[in-house]
Formats: C-alpha cells, sequence, structure tokens
C-alpha cells in the first residue's frame, strides 16, 4: 500500500520523506544528500562514487592548477627565478584546496565521500524537469540528484581561489624581482578572471563535461602537443632531449593522454585495456617522424623547383 501511494508522484525527481519507517508528506524536493528511488520515496545517497566520477573530478580539479601553470609561465618572463617557486605554490594551493574540500564534505572528516549515482544526462538539470501534474501549477523538485559531484566542484574552486589569494600575493611580492610591478601580479589577475569562467562552466555544462570530458583531455592535449612542437621547432629526437624544460612538456602530455585514454575505457577490463596505453608515445613519434616532410621551406622550395 505504501508503494501504490508513493508512486503517484510525478516527474523524475520528485518523492516523499521516509520517517519512522513509513512514507510521510507530500510529493516534493528531496533533501540534500537524498533523491527519489524508483518507487518515488526520498532515499540517501550512501554509494561511493565510480572510478569514472573520481576521473571527472580529477579533470575538473586539473584544470584550474593547469590554467595557473600556462599564465605563470606566460607572464614570469624566461629569466624570471620565481616562476618554478609559483609553480609549486600553485600545485601546493590546489592539493590543499583538494584535501580540505574532501574534508568538509560527508562523511565529514574523511577523505571519502558518498554520493548518488550518475544514472542519465538529466540527472545534472533536475530544474529543467519539474513537472506540472495540472498544467498550471508547478511543482519544485530541483534538487543535486548527482550528489556530490556537482556541488563539490564549486565548493573546490572557492577554496583554491581563497588559498591563492592568501598565499600568492605574498610569494609573488618578495621573489618576483625579476619583473616590473605591473607584471608581478598578472598570474594572479587572470585567476581572478579565469575561476568565474570554470564556475560558470561547471554550473552550466558540468553534465555535459561529466560525459565529455574523457574526449576532450585527449584533443587538447594532442592539439597542445603539436603546437608546442611546432612553436619550439622540434623536429628531430636530438632537437626534442636538447633542454629539460621539452621532455617535462611531453611528459606532462604523455600523462594527459594516458588519463584521457583511461577514462574512455574506465578500465572495464584491465588485460583488454591496458595495452592501450602503449599508444600514449604514439603522437609525439608520429610527429618527429613526419615533421621532416611538411617543413614549409621545404615544400615552398620543392614547388619553386617544379616550376
Amino acid at each position: 500500500m505504501t508503494v501504490a501511494v508513493s508512486s503517484t508522484c510525478p516527474g523524475l525527481y520528485c518523492g516523499r520523506m521516509m520517517v519512522n519507517g513509513s512514507v510521510e508528506g507530500e510529493c516534493g524536493v528531496c533533501p540534500r544528500g537524498e533523491r527519489a528511488n524508483m518507487q518515488k520515496v526520498c532515499e540517501r545517497c550512501i554509494e561511493s562514487p565510480e572510478i569514472y566520477d573520481w576521473l571527472y573530478l580529477g579533470f575538473m580539479a586539473m584544470l584550474p592548477l593547469v590554467l595557473h601553470w600556462f599564465f605563470i609561465e606566460w607572464y614570469s618572463g624566461k629569466k624570471s627565478s620565481s616562476a618554478l617557486l609559483q609553480h609549486v605554490t600553485a600545485m601546493l594551493e590546489c592539493s590543499m584546496s583538494a584535501v580540505v574540500t574532501l574534508l568538509v564534505t560527508e562523511p565529514v572528516g574523511m577523505l571519502t565521500i558518498r554520493s548518488c549515482r550518475v544514472e542519465m544526462l538529466s540527472d545534472w538539470y533536475t530544474m529543467l524537469y519539474n513537472p506540472s501534474p495540472d498544467y498550471v501549477n508547478t511543482l519544485h523538485c530541483t534538487q543535486e540528484a548527482v550528489y556530490p559531484l556537482y556541488t563539490i566542484v564549486l565548493i573546490y574552486y572557492a577554496f583554491c581561489l581563497i588559498l591563492m589569494m592568501m598565499l600568492r600575493p605574498l610569494l609573488v611580492k618578495k621573489m618576483a624581482c625579476g619583473l616590473g610591478k605591473s607584471d608581478r601580479f598578472k598570474s594572479i589577475y587572470a585567476a581572478l578572471y579565469f575561476f568565474p569562467i570554470l564556475t560558470v562552466l561547471q554550473a552550466i555544462g558540468g553534465g555535459l563535461l561529466y560525459y565529455a570530458f574523457p574526449y576532450i583531455i585527449l584533443v587538447l592535449s594532442l592539439v597542445t602537443l603539436a603546437v608546442y612542437m611546432s612553436a619550439s621547432e622540434i623536429q628531430s629526437f636530438k632537437n626534442l632531449v636538447a633542454k629539460k624544460k621539452r621532455l617535462i612538456v611531453l611528459f606532462s602530455h604523455w600523462l594527459l593522454h594516458a588519463y584521457g585514454i583511461i577514462s574512455i575505457s574506465r578500465l572495464d577490463k584491465l588485460e583488454q585495456d591496458l595495452p592501450l596505453l602503449a599508444l600514449v608515445p604514439g603522437p609525439a613519434l608520429f610527429y618527429i617522424v613526419t615533421a621532416k616532410f611538411t617543413e614549409p621551406s621545404r615544400i615552398l622550395l620543392e614547388a619553386g623547383n617544379g616550376h
């Protein structure tokens, strides 16, 4: 009888509260940390995130760190001795923010989280699925059906911003002596722009990013690696190993390649998925082998000789 009554709740995400083992109250939004089950009863989320969920959170956590590193490198100048220390500080800020975010998320004080399982894309956009049973009045059941994957990223960005404003200005003021006064804080100013952009991106496109991030990682890492090798005029293995910085960039991109491959495969079948990691060095090797054939000066020279 309880199931029959509770199943009358309209919409995908509306449910009734469970109190002392019985279903009570009218249909409505479930409390945070709960979602409506198949019987339209609000049920507490007690599952652990899947590997793919952790990979998604890792991707969203990497975005500000990569952007920090990019703008630090962009504005620090070639002779700045503070660039490396700023890189380390940025990693420290993001790492501390990740740990604090996990500690303040339920269960509080533990480096683990409980979550609701993501079942479909609409779980990320429950505000678009508020039902109107009588076609006049809307029953508002907007909730975080993917708890806590939606809000935990926003909390993490907030901690990143707070720690950056606490640590980085003092460090830059003391260490960035090789830069002008107007250039010292440009990497911090850049962060004040990209953090709101990342926040809006998560708020609006979180669900799309959840399903697309493995392919985004692969495409962007391939494109940025090709652009870097082209800009650095790397056309042979000798050019590649000439500077340590180039090897660091190469290995960083290889890690991103591997991250994308693991995210796509989800490591469901280790014996089939792990050999795919052998493809990681492929793009760089292909570029070096074929770079001499696509050199613009050579193409123009051959075209001129042909005429």
